[in-house]
């Protein structure tokens, strides 16, 4: 979705972000593997030198990276077996033809055919965008250029800046108009400005790469390099505005509310009224403006680069979203920059893997439906339940247990605390697709008319209280959220399976593993930004300053923490940009254990399964689930874009800050990562 999830990405959805999805089947298996297999270990390797690599040495040395992948692990191989299950959805869709028009599997079927349709596909070439690109030709002024503008951002494409729908910071009962920067082809404006060498060499890439796309349109090399310049101008000038990473984490500098004649003040030079008239937006009393910095400058280069410099960069924002659903030149080329050399990958997925991903990205929903007909079985929800109102226990006695927070915050704390709301599994009401328009003509107008679908869907929502039944993640994904507005965790049945959940294995295993996901996603309502929003989640001052001022104190030692974590020999994690999911980890496994103990009252810790006691497989689980063989460019990329440590820095960043850790694997002061009793970070 190119709207109204990227503010989810630096606010909302805070949650443990695998880049895929994943589904779970209830049928029987010929053979399971145990949760903890002592083959996938390196046990030359000492727990308190290296626990990342003692727990998953084995594995990550018989699991290299395929070539269609970037990083390969837990979340990959399940992956693949995702693959297959909704390939079995798909294509029984696909061949459904009684399927009733109008109905979710039709619109499954029409929009998975055409996307195999790739004769069809390199018959057309970039035949569906070659009337924008000659509407594009006519402009001739900055009016006509901004007009142009509001059309796209009225159809869901988003020049220049993102407006989307989202709840009022203080006051989470409504939905209002937001404001966000945007407008840049690389995906961080420090690509643009970095002096480091990799920021250049991504540079010298994408000026090539961008060239090349100019010519698939038919332009020479020599124009298509000029064009090539001027996109990278023009982005230039919009990063050099924008707001870092690690200043978009901050909530209060990126709430900014206004109205018409506020939003007018800050960037007198656009014509805001006819924009927002253009769009279809009504309401204009309400509008949050998140970093008005760059809708200032924004404005300012729009009527300072001429119209025709204008032309080019909007021929390339449409060449590039279109990209993938056009023929396979155009394909290959953003998959050589996009994936290759930002990534590392030296293949794309096969065709079939990659409009299945575009299904059920585009018709969520509608998949999801089938996929919990034939995927989901109700006991997970069940237990899943159970386990949330344990982990809510186990937090409530961390909370009311802690040295450095006053009574009076503790008890903010935990009003907070009892009031998270908790979905599992799928929405109980489905959202109705009966308005997209999906239908055997072309791929392309499929993409457009379910992007179109959305954008009206979301705008629709604009001056109307929150619907609190909503999600933000299909049911078929792998990953969970926590929502500070909705102050909610949210648990898809994805990610209700191994290495996460294991419906039959012992609590030692799944406190490990989904214990530490629910602990994680609690923990986020109590992280740097989190702990910002009340109960009712709006954004409101609720704690002492003193209080305030040694959670301060706790979280920048674990900067610090993570600041000196070495990776590629050179490179460091960013404690500030990922300190937000560094507290949530180190949370997650505090609270976890801590419940794991309670349901493990009056039964043996120290009996082995596997050849392991219950304290070790619980922080075996949590290691497990991090296990992941990366490229070294794309964890070069993620180290610059990504709010979330790398896996090994999950796992070793965490555990030796865990005192039952120490006790479980009996780590001495001799060993490597040792860390004393005095200095281990305590948070949650």
């Amino acid at each position: 979705m190119k709207n109204f999830s990227l503010k989810h990405l630096f606010l909302a959805i805070a949650g443990i972000v695998m880049l895929m999805t994943t589904t779970m089947s209830c049928k029987p298996k010929a053979k399971e593997d145990p949760a903890i297999n002592a083959a996938n270990m390196d046990t030359t390797i000492k727990p308190g030198d290296n626990f990342y690599q003692y727990a998953n040495g084995a594995w990550l040395k018989s699991h290299p990276i395929p070539n269609d992948y970037s990083r390969f692990g837990a979340f990959e191989v399940l992956g693949e077996e995702n693959y297959k299950q909704l390939q079995t959805i798909m294509e029984e869709a696909s061949k459904d033809k009684n399927a009733e028009a109008g109905s979710v599997r039709q619109k499954i079927r029409d929009f998975y055919n055409t996307g195999l349709d790739t004769l069809k596909i390199e018959k057309d070439g970039f035949t569906p965008i070659k009337a924008d690109l000659a509407k594009i030709d006519e402009l001739k002024t900055i009016d006509d250029v901004q007009k142009m503008l509001t059309e796209y951002h009225a159809c869901g494409s988003y020049p220049l800046f993102y407006f989307f729908s989202s709840p009022d910071e203080k006051n989470s009962n409504m939905v209002i108009a937001q404001l966000y920067q945007g407008g840049l082809g690389l995906p961080d404006r420090d690509y643009y400005l970095g002096d480091d060498q990799r920021s250049k060499e991504i540079r010298a890439e994408y000026l090539k790469h961008v060239a090349k796309m100019f010519e698939l349109i038919g332009e020479s090399a020599t124009q298509a390099g000029e064009s090539a310049a001027t996109v990278m101008q023009i982005e230039t000038g919009l990063a050099k505005v924008s707001s870092t990473r690690l200043e978009l984490r901050d909530p209060i500098s990126n709430y900014n509310k206004m109205n018409l004649e506020g939003i007018k003040k800050i960037a007198p030079k656009f014509n805001w009224a006819s924009y927002f008239n253009g769009i279809g937006l009504t309401k204009t009393e309400e509008i949050n403006v998140g970093q008005p910095k760059f809708i200032t400058g924004m404005a300012d280069l729009l009527n300072t680069i001429p119209a025709n410099q204008w032309k080019v960069y909007f021929r390339w924002n449409v060449v590039n979203e279109a990209a993938a659903y056009l023929s396979s030149d155009f394909e290959k080329q953003n998959f050589a920059f996009f994936g290759t050399v930002l990534s590392g990958k030296t293949a794309q997925k096969p065709r079939w893997k990659r409009v299945l991903t575009e299904t059920s990205g585009s018709l969520g929903e509608a998949v999801g439906q089938l996929y919990v007909e034939k995927y989901f079985p109700p006991q997970a929800k069940e237990r899943m339940i159970s386990l949330v109102n344990n982990l809510k226990a186990a937090l409530k006695e961390r909370i009311n247990g802690l040295t450095w927070m006053s009574d009076v915050t503790k008890k903010e704390a935990v009003a907070k605390l009892e009031k998270v709301s908790v979905k599992v599994g799928y929405p109980d009401k489905w959202i109705d697709y009966s308005s997209m328009q999906i239908g055997t003509n072309s791929y392309y107008e499929n993409m457009v008319n379910a992007t179109l679908f959305n954008v009206k869907r979301d705008m629709n929502k604009i001056g109307k209280p929150v619907d609190r039944k909503e999600w933000g993640m299909t049911p078929q994904t792998v990953n969970a959220y926590y929502s500070p507005n909705m102050n909610e965790i949210v648990f898809p049945a994805g990610i209700l399976q191994p290495p996460f959940f294991f419906l039959n294995a012992d609590d030692a295993v799944n406190y490990g593993a989904i214990g530490v996901v629910i602990g994680h996603e609690m923990s986020h309502g109590f992280d740097d930004q989190g702990r910002q929003y009340d109960k009712e989640g709006n954004l409101r001052d609720w704690w002492q300053v003193e209080d305030a001022t040694n959670f301060g104190t706790q979280t920048k030692a674990l900067v610090t923490h993570y600041d000196n974590f070495l990776l590629l020999d050179s490179l460091h994690v960013n404690g500030s940009l990922t300190l937000g999911e560094n507290i949530a980890d180190l949370g997650g496994v505090n609270i976890s254990y801590t419940a794991f103990l309670k349901a493990m009252e009056g039964k043996d810790l120290n009996e082995k399964i596997d050849g392991f006691t219950s304290p070790q497989r619980f922080f075996l689980s949590y290691a497990q689930v991090w296990r992941n063989n990366i490229r070294d460019k794309e964890l070069m990329r993620r180290l610059k874009e990504d709010v979330h440590s790398p896996g090994e820095a999950r796992v070793n960043g965490i555990v030796y800050n865990v005192p039952a850790f120490y006790q479980a694997f009996d780590i001495k002061p001799t060993d490597k990562r040792y860390i004393s009793e005095d200095k281990l970070i305590k948070i949650w």
